[in-house]
């Protein structure tokens, strides 16, 4: 081989050796550098880092935010089983990450996270009967709660708690029924108070009416006098084609035979 095909291996085997021992960490990542066994404190940030095998290698840490889904079954203050389907939104804090990888390793979340979670669950939620749990304030003061323990337990271990989301709550099937039964009660209470309060509404109604007629026929009786009431029965009989009016000392009408 001549020295100048020397040369040209000899820089494509370097070539291919760089960029084998290149690792890009992009956004969202963090390095975890690694020097002859020893984990580096300061965490690698973005950009294109060249490794070499036992003197230098970098792994790459997701820093975005995860979600960890969590389906339980934990009993309550009176010893029912309720369902919890929850879910955990957290990150890893970038400058933590060597700390992570040095106390707890890459298996974090299963050795770390899930374990303080679980326990969360049945540690809160035991404290509470099922229908606070059931009620929206009671399920947001439970989530509020887990949060808390989590943020003291694992935000010094390199974890940051954004989140705790109770998504869904499964009751037991003897609770369920009587809520259910107890559903069914308030809207006949319900039904029974509407009808009841039409009915009062149709009485005041009638009343109304009533008390209109009366107050009519009082005034009218008030205006009618004797004389004002025999002018009306003369007009009226006058009116009829039959019946001519002559005034006489009975002053009855006289009737005349119809054409």
């Amino acid at each position: 081989m001549s020295q100048k095909n020397l040369k040209l291996a000899i820089a494509g085997l370097l070539v291919m050796f760089i960029a084998a021992g290149c690792v890009v960490i992009e956004d969202g990542e963090v390095g975890v550098s690694k020097s002859f066994g020893t984990i580096k404190d300061e965490p690698v940030l973005q950009g294109i880092v060249i490794q070499v095998p036992v003197v230098r290698t970098v792994e790459t840490w997701n820093i975005k935010l995860q979600e960890l889904k969590e389906s339980a079954q934990v009993p309550s203050s009176e010893g029912l089983i309720v369902g919890l389907d929850v879910s955990l939104l957290f990150q890893v804090i970038p400058e933590l990450a060597p700390q992570i990888r040095k106390t707890v390793g890459w298996n974090y979340i299963e050795r770390l996270i899930v374990p303080y979670f679980r326990s969360a669950l049945r540690d809160v939620v035991s404290g509470y009967p099922v229908k606070k749990i059931y009620a929206e304030a009671g399920r947001k003061e439970i989530a509020a709660k887990i949060k808390g323990f989590l943020v003291g337990n694992l935000e010094a271990r390199g974890i940051l708690v954004v989140d705790v989301l109770l998504r869904d709550v499964k009751l037991p099937q003897r609770f369920k029924e009587s809520i259910e039964a107890k559903l069914t009660a308030e809207q006949r209470v319900q039904q029974k108070q509407f009808e009841l309060q039409q009915a009062v509404k149709d009485a005041e109604i009638e009343v109304a009416r009533a008390r209109g007629a009366a107050e009519s026929q009082k005034i009218v009786r008030a205006t009618l006098s004797g004389p004002y009431l025999q002018y009306l029965w003369i007009k009226t009989l006058n009116e009829n084609p039959n019946v001519v009016y002559v005034a006489t000392e009975a002053n009855l009408p006289l009737f005349k035979q119809a054409k």
